[in-house]
């Protein structure tokens, strides 16, 4: 069954008669209210929702549908003539699993949707329920013994996407829907204080996974996230891993020393922001982000000024001053954006 919201009456019935001598079975809303009730009582196979709409629109639609546990699971595809980036991101960000533009084709609708629906029906098959006091040992999720197996299932079942350097992955505000295990490239998360000055909260490298936030709750993101180079990542919804992880204590145990390790990166790297020498932040931060980037003594750290001082914690003008600095007393090399580290040993005892 496929629910349609669409407030535009000609292309609700039209579309909805291409879907039906594809024998589906259609069911329609002319606005995101009643959508909102109309999958709640029939659990459709996947929904296709117009955004801009009257009493709620199609991100209000998604929002309702994503916090209910009767239909967080329903593919969600936008429809919508607006067709740039950032409405197109946003809608991704929020949980949206795909997205098609008006005007659009019957080849491209149904394209789509097959694809969703063959997704959702192989996702079903993994994570088909059972009784909590038996484990047959036959479930997708039994083989998952550890965090290694754990991002092969991300990589088996996720669904990967890529991003450009300065592209967002997800913004302070957006639902937190899903999380990433990244595979390639490096990403940043940061807040904004009161005066839009971007403070980083943390770098994360291959093989990090991001965006974990309750898994009981669909809080929003606290802090945004943005690719610092070409990126890419595979991701799954969060309800998945709470399934898995309440499935399997030795990856819960696992995941939670791993988070732990995390946050005490994270208060060592406030410590040093807040009680070290402008010269011992400039120096840590250069070396958090060749580790980050996984660059060796001499190679190229590509790095833009803004970052470094938003990690260190310090005004750009006095981070330049300091990089000059170094760059006299033949710590690093600087040309344009690239910084080389040439003697690691005396910029690792900086203070």
């Amino acid at each position: 069954m496929i629910l349609l919201i669409e407030d535009d009456t000609v292309l609700r019935e039209n579309t909805a008669e291409i879907l039906e001598l594809q024998d589906y079975e259609v069911i329609t809303a002319p606005n995101g209210k009643i959508g909102i009730e109309k999958a709640i009582k029939h659990i459709p196979d996947i929904i296709i929702c117009d955004i801009m709409m009257p009493e709620v629109d199609g991100y209000g639609v998604l929002q309702s549908l994503s916090s209910n546990t009767k239909t967080h699971h329903i593919p969600f595809i936008f429809l919508s003539a607006k067709t740039e980036h950032k409405e197109i991101r946003r809608g991704m960000n929020m949980g949206a699993d795909d997205y098609l533009t008006k005007p659009f084709d019957e080849d491209e609708l149904i394209e789509v949707i097959e694809t969703r629906l063959k997704k959702a029906n192989l996702v079903s098959q993994v994570f088909v329920a059972e009784s909590p006091s038996i484990n047959h040992g036959n479930n997708a999720e039994d083989d998952i013994r550890n965090l290694n197996e754990l991002k092969n299932f991300f990589d088996d079942e996720g669904e990967v996407e890529e991003f450009k350097a300065k592209d967002s992955i997800f913004e302070a505000g957006d639902h937190s829907n899903y999380v990433y295990l990244i595979l390639e490239g490096t990403i940043k998360t940061f807040q904004r204080d009161e005066e839009g000055k971007e403070l980083v909260t943390a770098l994360y490298k291959p093989d990090d996974f991001l965006g974990f936030t309750s898994l009981a709750e669909n809080y929003p993101h606290q802090e945004s996230a943005v690719a610092v180079k070409d990126t890419k990542v595979v991701r799954i919804l969060k309800y998945k891993l709470k399934e898995i992880l309440e499935q399997n204590s030795t990856v819960s145990l696992e995941l939670i020393n791993m988070l732990t390790d995390n946050l005490s990166l994270i208060k060592q790297q406030l410590l040093i922001m807040a009680y070290s020498t402008v010269r011992k932040k400039t120096a840590q931060t250069i070396l958090q982000f060749a580790e980050i980037l996984g660059k060796k003594t001499k190679e190229d750290i590509r790095i833009t000024r803004s970052d470094l001082a938003s990690v260190a914690g310090i005004a750009i003008e006095t981070l330049i001053r300091t990089l000059s600095a170094f760059k006299k007393e033949g710590l690093i090399e600087i040309e344009g954006r690239v910084i080389r580290v040439l003697d690691l040993e005396r910029l690792e005892m900086v203070d």
